[in-house]
């Protein structure tokens, strides 16, 4: 049974679950995910733990004989596994699929990891974990959902927050749960039940927005060049480098491209988002781009990215991540955009 972040407590109320898979890169998500599991199950009278961390080198057997084995402390007990690469050798697929045979109630398996491609989602390891238990995979929080979820952590803290103030530790904080985590209970301390003013933030929140060159295409297909400029300046002060967010874009122009010219030829949509490989999530996004940008729009910023990819390499008098933002404009108005040079210097 597969469910999302905000099914997971209504889910948890319900039914034991013997076995929980829990993916996904963002952290804060993950920790609090695996905490309201093992909370509940705590509850249900699995007072042991037991973690394993498994790589290429782990010993399957491991798991066998604790699964199998009569604990001294406790008739209950979790069994935790971390999948290190989120990958799983032919002994732990076999290993895996003999558990699932003799699954018990005294024993909780939790497998946790990085977010799994679809290809390792139909794995035979997984399907058999998936068939007998719950998978809870886990997405970056963004937009509107990242304003949902901020309201409810207001209500856990009993935090009052103005509306003006929502939206500021929106902006400032977005790809970075964990550290807007802390600063709602830091403002929940310090603050009470007293509504807290977009004044009174400003002067205690520190800017920490993390985001990823992902978000960056993301923000490049829709069109929100705003986003896109705030994205390059946030990565260009992580120290991200140029060369990598080249790569990425490189990457989603040149499929824009091959996209757009199959169209043209008259390919059917959705034979292309399987060629792709475009998941179902993604392919509103990607129908707005496909529909908004010209197949002249985008050979415009393929060549303005070549023309970046040189300047970064051979001159030090420009400074590429502002070239870069050129680049995400071009894509949706190469031809305003191509009477200006990107060489400013002459």
């Amino acid at each position: 049974m597969r469910i999302y972040y905000n099914q997971l407590q209504a889910t948890l109320k319900q039914k034991s679950h013997p076995i929980w898979l829990v993916f996904g890169d963002e952290p804060w998500q993950k920790n609090d995910s695996l905490n309201q599991i093992k909370a509940t199950a705590s509850q249900q009278g699995f007072s042991e733990i037991i973690r394993f961390s498994v790589d290429d080198k782990f010993d399957w057997m491991q798991l066998v004989e604790e699964y199998q084995s009569m604990s001294l402390f406790s008739s209950q007990r979790i069994i935790e596994l971390e999948l290190v690469s989120g990958k799983v050798n032919d002994a732990g697929s076999k290993v895996i699929s003999q558990l699932c045979e003799q699954l018990h109630q005294d024993v909780l398996l939790i497998f946790h990891g990085p977010k799994l491609d679809a290809p390792t989602q139909k794995r035979k390891w997984f399907k058999s974990l998936d068939k007998h238990g719950t998978f809870l995979p886990l997405y970056d929080i963004e937009g509107k959902h990242l304003t949902q979820w901020l309201y409810g952590q207001c209500q856990k803290l009993q935090l009052n927050l103005q509306p003006d103030t929502s939206a500021l530790l929106v902006e400032l904080f977005e790809g970075n749960l964990s550290a807007l985590q802390q600063e709602l209970e830091k403002l929940s301390i310090l603050f009470g039940n007293t509504s807290v003013s977009l004044e009174e933030a400003e002067k205690l929140v520190i800017n920490q927005a993390k985001f990823n060159p992902f978000q960056l295409i993301d923000a490049v297909l829709v069109g929100d060049i705003s986003r896109c400029i705030k994205i390059i300046e946030q990565l260009k002060q992580e120290g991200t480098a140029i060369t990598q967010l080249i790569w990425f874009l490189h990457k989603e122009v040149k499929q824009l491209h091959a996209m757009l010219e199959a169209l043209s030829n008259n390919q059917n949509i959705n034979d292309l988002f399987k060629q792709y490989r475009i998941w179902d999530k993604r392919k509103p996004i990607y129908q707005k781009a496909l529909r908004e940008i010209t197949l002249a729009n985008i050979m415009q910023a393929q060549a303005r990215l070549a023309q970046v990819d040189l300047l970064s390499k051979t001159s030090s008098d420009f400074d590429p991540y502002l070239l870069l933002t050129d680049v995400c404009i071009s894509i949706h108005q190469g031809q305003q955009m191509k009477n200006f040079s990107l060489d400013y210097e002459y």
